[in-house]
């Protein structure tokens, strides 16, 4: 763990750490549950804060954030040391209220449109440790925020040897030419559709035909000079594209064939160009899957048909991505770029507890830009403790122990558990299991239900009923 400071502030700043694992609240709430008269459990006993004010609360988090560069740096430099890749994703958050200096109309990742939102980026370790994070306008795009960071983790953090690991949404190719092959530093991320088919061309790098017996193939593109492409292909998400497509073809196709009859029928036929074509717009929009039909709208008929050539072109390459890195294969083979791809995935999983199920960084109340920072910050650092926390109680879970000690047939599979893992206890044959929240809110092991129609008791209760 890396020390924050001494004082007062610190106290206060440590209080509001575990109270936003413990019980995710308003810092005016947090402040009530710091106080003798309010409080619903012993933490500020714990901490001998004795009287804390609403003012000393927002006193510490003025304080985090005048230190939140200094702590990045220490916990950059403590676990990306040993290190070359870094994940690097960005979300989205709503904001309430009108006031705040960040909060902009942007794409929502929680689909609220109609919303002002702040929009943050964070870094974590390949095995999805935090380690930076970076609170932008709502209305700030991806590819934007890669160079800030860059300049972060190079000039003033001291980090030289390192590789970025993002989407293709994030490391575009503009960004990839003008910030990372300039500073030296090393990606990993993949590339667009677009970009894929024309790869795909004939007398291109590769042909889909050579997936029909391998599943990862390594080609070199003129294209891309100094990268690797790694091509992958999964035959799972091939055939749930496929016939996920199919659905939408054939729904489409009957909702067109209703305008087709309306046009045809007897009495109140459906005449006109602009009013076939709006009935057209909304199965189109509704669908989409307006690339793959041929339109022909007249004044008193339509017609339309499949672009069966182009459905057979996407099918070809359904299934299959392209990882494309700077790496050279020396240090990292084919296999491993695309695991160090995928493992995004950890970030995503480090968002999902930020925003909803543990730490619940919104709503965001805050209307000053410097305490909406801070208020992230400290949502990052109690995700810092709590992924700590799981990685220690990892022995005694339902988990697997390491990330590294997980079994890929390969890096297109999901992983499998290890040895150690498959030898914990198991639930008992016909016992449903179940886990929940205890009601101060602290994570509750697993709890074993004799039946669905069973009452459940907190464990820590039984041996009181039962005596």
């Amino acid at each position: 763990m890396v020390c924050i400071g001494t004082g007062r502030l610190r106290s206060v700043v440590m209080a509001l750490l575990v109270a936003r694992v413990v019980s995710p609240a308003s810092k005016f709430a947090t402040h009530r549950m710091l106080r003798d008269e309010t409080a619903p459990h012993s933490l500020s006993r714990l901490l001998k804060l004795g009287d804390v004010e609403l003012e000393q609360v927002y006193a510490a988090l003025d304080w985090l954030g005048e230190a939140k560069e200094g702590i990045e740096k220490r916990l950059a430099r403590q676990h990306l040391s040993g290190s070359t890749l870094v994940l690097y994703d960005l979300t989205s958050t709503w904001v309430t209220g009108r006031c705040c200096e960040l909060a902009a109309h942007g794409y929502s990742r929680d689909g609220k449109r109609d919303d002002p939102q702040i929009v943050f980026g964070l870094v974590c370790t390949p095995e999805g440790c935090p380690v930076a994070v970076e609170v932008l306008a709502g209305n700030t795009a991806d590819p934007a925020t890669v160079a800030s960071q860059v300049d972060k983790f190079k000039n003033r953090y001291g980090i030289e040897k390192l590789a970025w690991v993002g989407d293709r949404g994030m490391l575009t190719q503009a960004h990839i030419d003008t910030v990372l092959r300039p500073t030296g530093l090393d990606w990993v991320s993949s590339l667009r559709a677009p970009q894929m088919a024309a790869l795909a061309q004939e007398k291109g790098p590769f042909q889909p035909s050579l997936f029909d017996e391998r599943n990862l193939l390594e080609v070199a593109s003129e294209a891309f000079p100094g990268e690797r492409l790694i091509v992958c292909r999964n035959p799972l998400l091939a055939e749930e594209r496929s016939r996920k497509r199919e659905a939408l073809l054939q729904a489409t196709e009957a909702e067109l064939m209703k305008i087709t009859d309306a046009t045809t029928r007897a009495r109140n036929r459906l005449k006109g160009t602009e009013e076939i074509a709006l009935r057209v717009g909304r199965v189109i929009d509704h669908f989409r899957m307006g690339k793959h039909f041929e339109l022909n709208i007249t004044d008193s008929s339509f017609t339309w048909g499949r672009k069966a050539e182009q459905i057979q072109q996407e099918a070809a390459l359904e299934g299959l991505y392209v990882v494309r890195t700077s790496l050279p294969a020396t240090d990292s083979p084919a296999e491993a770029a695309v695991t160090a791809y995928k493992g995004l995935a950890v970030v995503e999983r480090a968002f999902r507890s930020l925003k909803t199920v543990d730490l619940q960084v919104r709503p965001v109340f805050y209307w000053n830009a410097a305490r909406v920072r801070a208020h992230v910050f400290l949502c990052m650092l109690a995700y810092y403790v709590e992924w700590h926390m799981r990685e220690k109680l990892k022995p005694m879970l339902f988990a697997m122990n390491t990330s590294s000690s997980r079994v890929r047939p390969g890096p297109r599979h999901w992983p499998r558990h290890d040895a150690r893992t498959r030898q914990k206890p198991r639930t008992p044959p016909g016992l449903a299991r179940m886990a929940c929240r205890c009601t101060a809110s602290a994570r509750c092991s697993m709890i074993w239900l004799r039946s669905r129609t069973t009452s459940v008791t907190h464990p820590s209760t039984r041996k009181k009923r039962s005596s």
